[in-house]
């Protein structure tokens, strides 16, 4: 069942009325209702293209957010052969909020770490809805000291509203961790390639993406704060949140421009829940072209290379 946004309400309603019309079909065998259900098809396709053509930054994240959207464990489960997960920052515990292990891309020996929100009541409350604790950054550097030390590429996916904020994180060194993660980032010798497929959130976001190629899906949102954070510091609203949103810049074509990133990812026509295994054979593709670019530099010139991309932010926006 097809989840809507509070903006596709309209959608919601010509699509219900064609499935209705086939509905009534199927239980009556003598009804023909197909011409006028693929007229109510067409208008919907018309009205989505259309609702999806010029989104605002809120909408975005709306969009970012949607519980259909291919997660992480999708990507790994489609993209991926020979997934053979790491678990556990060999310190506290194992943070289901953060996933990764050695896996093939193509035959391509790689590690793939990323947030995974979870796609039902359970699993999210399982993964804490993406938001990482320490031991989750902690078990992030742990993999990518081991692909480091075996010359593998190490493959982010990046989809979380923020690192966890909650007591016990920070009475475990919740900012050290993301520091460290984002430290560690920088000092791989291997190349480091990063995907937003959801929503970036602040430094919990930072402390993957530190790489020498973000790129992100059309739209998906990454930025230093959620709109609704955002509104309730500077207007003490958190209602404001469309304003902040338009603030932030915290689009992919805004951060395009900027210089954050580096490629945007086309969704299909509705976004990428409206066709997951299209989205995800995108993404790989981009993962795999980048990586390509990538094979023939040196660990000296990777290093440089990335620690060069983080110092430039910035300038080209402030040249434009």
């Amino acid at each position: 069942m097809q989840n809507y946004l509070e903006f596709e309400k309209p959608l919601a309603e010509i699509e219900g009325k064609a499935e209705e019309l086939r509905a009534m079909a199927r239980a009556n065998e003598e009804m023909d209702v197909e011409k006028e259900a693929q007229a109510l098809d067409k208008k919907a396709a018309a009205m989505l293209k259309d609702l999806y053509k010029d989104l605002t930054p809120w909408r975005k994240c709306q969009v970012a957010r949607h519980p259909d959207r291919p997660h992480c464990k999708d990507y790994i489960e489609e993209l991926f052969t020979e997934y053979t997960p790491l678990a556990g920052d060999r310190n506290f515990a194992d943070d289901h909020a953060v996933m990764g292990g050695l896996a093939r891309l193509n035959d391509q020996p790689v590690m793939v770490i990323g947030h995974e929100k979870g796609h039902d009541t359970n699993s999210r409350i399982e993964r804490n809805f993406g938001m990482a604790r320490p031991e989750g950054y902690r078990k992030a550097i742990r993999l990518m000291d081991l692909a480091d030390r075996f010359n593998v590429p190490v493959i982010t996916l990046v989809d979380t509203p923020g690192a966890y904020p909650g007591k016990g994180a920070e009475e475990r060194g919740q900012s050290e961790a993301i520091a460290r993660s984002t430290e560690k980032c920088l000092q791989l010798g291997v190349p480091l390639v990063s995907v937003v497929i959801g929503e970036g959130g602040s430094g919990g976001a930072v402390a993957f993406a530190t790489a020498n190629r973000v790129a992100m899906l059309e739209h998906s949102i990454y930025s230093v704060i959620s709109p609704e954070g955002c509104a309730s510091i500077l207007w003490k609203d958190a209602e404001k949140m469309r304003e902040a949103a338009e603030a932030l810049r915290l689009t992919a074509q805004d951060l395009h421009k900027l210089g954050v990133i580096d490629r945007i990812i086309a969704e299909p026509s509705g976004g990428a829940q409206r066709d997951r295994d299209a989205t995800i054979r995108s993404v790989g593709l981009c993962i795999e072209d980048i990586l390509q670019q990538l094979s023939s530099l040196s660990r000296e010139e990777i290093l440089a290379q990335r620690r060069r991309k983080f110092l430039d932010i910035g300038s080209k926006g402030l040249a434009a």
